[in-house]
């Protein structure tokens, strides 16, 4: 008999124990760190904030037990203050994990931090594919889209449309020389060629003799290897310029969104490139957006593929700090996420690869002309659909070490 009790009041208390360690508290600490004032803010900024307290929110609803804060900062695209703010945060403040960082020089760098320190690096805005290749880490994770991926989705749609020979204009950054990069290297093995480039310094607002530049290669396509406000004003000054009345067509090797409404259809209509998401795409993204703008409350504004991706990666992130039981292991929970699968109203089913590249469905737009548009940011029509399989650089072909066999 006391032998028996003795097995009830053990039984009790192992109850008891594994009752405790799925209720016990645990607290995460999410930081955006992104661009709030430069050629990014549009397609990050605060709306990439916004999001990931959008993530916070739904998280805890279902996990009461866990408690998540969100902070911000702006890395006003410096590699040495975004280093600064990310050491920072993570010895001082006790941050877990960064999410967002559009520019990819910060990325690469905040990349590193991460490793150093064992914590967790969501990288959604930046998009040098070499974060998930030669630069890689245990420490990060790589949502929402990357250089090999805009290119092999928008290089060869657009070189097997006739867009044959091209010339470049390159932000002069890790980003825009990766995106050049890849992109050549799509065209080149579809039988085009490239005929020309030229470095273009960041965050410029007088794009006029690099176009005249590519007004004089003659190439059919000119690619926009930049991004935000450089490839507003490439595309408006290129308008000026008369480079699409003489036969020429630009290719927006990565547009947002919110690029296209400051341009208007007017001006970009017809423009071909690749996202992973858009407000409008499903029931799903739409019911997301209508949440997202009321938090916003800035008439005119829609929200980017940056900021889907900074409220996917961070949910998916804490859904992994909840298997692990903390979030003070960074290696652990990355660990776990490449064990899950994640399913979320804006990416659907969701991936991590063994070198940290995240897998979901891209698409190829194309944006409406003004006669096609039928309400306030209805922006692009889908021409085709890439399923994730095929979206992302094979895994073998990156050069990531942490990659085996």
């Amino acid at each position: 008999m006391k032998r028996t009790l003795g097995l009830v009041a053990l039984a009790a208390s192992l109850a008891c124990g594994t009752a405790y360690a799925q209720q016990k508290q645990i607290d995460v600490k999410v930081g955006v760190l992104t661009d709030m004032a430069s050629l990014y803010a549009d397609d990050t900024g605060i709306g990439s904030v916004i999001a990931a307290k959008m993530a916070a929110e739904d998280f805890m609803k279902k996990h009461p037990n866990v408690k998540v804060s969100v902070v911000s900062a702006d890395h006003q695209n410096k590699a040495d203050v975004g280093t600064n703010i990310a050491n920072q945060w993570y010895d001082v403040d006790h941050v877990d994990m960064i999410a967002d960082v559009p520019n990819s020089g910060v990325a690469l760098a905040i990349s590193q931090v991460a490793a150093a320190k064992n914590k967790v690096f969501v990288a959604s805005g930046p998009a040098s594919s070499d974060l998930t290749g030669s630069k890689c880490t245990a420490n990060t994770v790589h949502w929402t889209y990357d250089t090999w991926m805009l290119a092999n989705g928008t290089g060869k749609a657009i070189v097997k449309t006739g867009g044959d020979t091209w010339f470049f204009l390159v932000a002069d950054y890790a980003f825009g020389h990766a995106l050049e990069r890849d992109t050549a290297a799509v065209v080149e093995k579809n039988g085009g060629k490239v005929l020309g480039q030229v470095a273009v310094p960041i965050n410029n607002s007088d794009f006029s003799s690099f176009l005249l530049q590519a007004q004089q290669s003659k190439a059919k396509i000119i690619g926009l290897a930049n991004a935000g406000g450089d490839t507003i004003n490439s595309i408006k000054q290129g308008a000026e310029f008369g480079i699409t009345a003489g036969g020429q067509k630009f290719a927006g090797l990565l547009v947002f969104a919110p690029d296209v409404a400051a341009l208007g259809l007017k001006t970009a209509q017809g423009l071909t490139f690749t996202e992973t998401w858009y407000w409008d795409l499903n029931d799903g993204s739409r019911a997301w957006t209508k949440r997202w703008d009321k938090l916003r409350n800035a008439a005119g504004k829609i929200p980017s593929m940056n900021m889907a991706g900074v409220y996917s990666g961070t949910l998916a992130y804490l859904q992994a700090v909840a298997a692990v039981g903390s979030a003070k292991d960074g290696k652990a929970v990355v660990d776990k996420m490449k064990t899950m699968t994640f399913d979320d109203p804006l990416f659907g089913k969701s991936t991590v690869r063994q070198d940290g590249r995240a897998l979901h469905p891209a698409y190829l737009f194309e944006v409406k002309k003004p006669g096609e548009s039928k309400y306030p940011g209805d922006l692009y029509k889908l021409k085709a659909t890439i399923p994730a399989d095929e979206a992302f650089r094979p895994l073998k072909d990156g050069g990531c070490p942490l990659v085996k066999g």
